[in-house]
């Protein structure tokens, strides 16, 4: 069994098995899952998610559902969850009058995350979700230590001080830190608007990283794209 692009595969195994032990086989597909652009959920696909928490956070699973696209979360709340189809019908009414609140997303998302990482995981990719997209027009040199601390949703990663204390141009340091595979993966993506430092747009590739830029001196919190956030800890 598997999906419906496995078909020559899964036919061969039968024959394999009718050919080598004398025995009868059965096989089955069901229609492959697929994303509006047309790419497939697996391992081999960009921007995947996997139930592993140290693969995919929660915040960043919660991420992925809350951001599908209306097509998708009309398909999708009725393959990934439980919920009734009198619930999907009704929720599908409330987000067609209203797709501004995107309630369709919002319950796919919660009733996925709770599924795979319960309650409490669930709780904390509200929690991170709060924390990075809400009050973005609060002075980002407000938050404290216990917000860096606490907070679960990003990837983390460590640069040496003597870098700080140097000043190192913003696409090396991106590149050091492996936020990016490659110097080019950086600059290519600053130079298209899509990277961010402590919530400013980076609009320039020779933009000095030092202690200026640290928050509690300590801290850069970094974006790439719209959905991906990282915390890097100098030290």
């Amino acid at each position: 069994m598997g999906g419906s692009d496995q078909w020559g595969n899964i036919t061969t195994g039968t024959e394999l098995i009718r050919r080598k032990a004398g025995g009868e086989a059965f096989a089955f597909t069901c229609p492959l899952l697929t994303k509006a652009d047309g790419g497939k959920f697996g391992k081999t696909e960009k921007g995947n998610v996997w139930l592993d928490p140290g693969k995919t956070t929660p915040y960043a699973f919660y991420q992925f559902w809350i951001n599908a696209t209306d097509t998708d979360a009309e398909k999708w709340i009725k393959i990934f969850t439980f919920l009734s189809p009198e619930e999907i019908t009704d929720l599908q009414q409330q987000h067609n009058s209203a797709p501004e609140a995107r309630q369709l997303q919002k319950a796919l998302a919660k009733a996925v995350t709770t599924f795979v990482h319960g309650e409490e995981g669930y709780k904390v990719a509200l929690a991170d979700t709060e924390k990075l997209h809400t009050n973005q027009s609060a002075p980002v040199e407000s938050l404290t230590v216990e917000y860096f601390e606490t907070l679960q949703g990003v990837s983390r990663f460590e640069y040496a001080l003597s870098r700080i204390n140097e000043g190192v141009d913003v696409v090396s340091f991106l590149a050091e830190t492996g936020i990016f595979p490659s110097k080019g993966d950086a600059r290519k993506l600053i130079q298209g608007g899509g990277v961010s430092i402590n919530r400013k747009k980076v609009g320039d590739i020779k933009l000095t990283i030092d202690q200026s830029v640290l928050l509690q001196n300590k801290y850069i919190l970094v974006q790439k794209g719209k959905s991906n956030h990282y915390l890097v800890t100098i030290a």
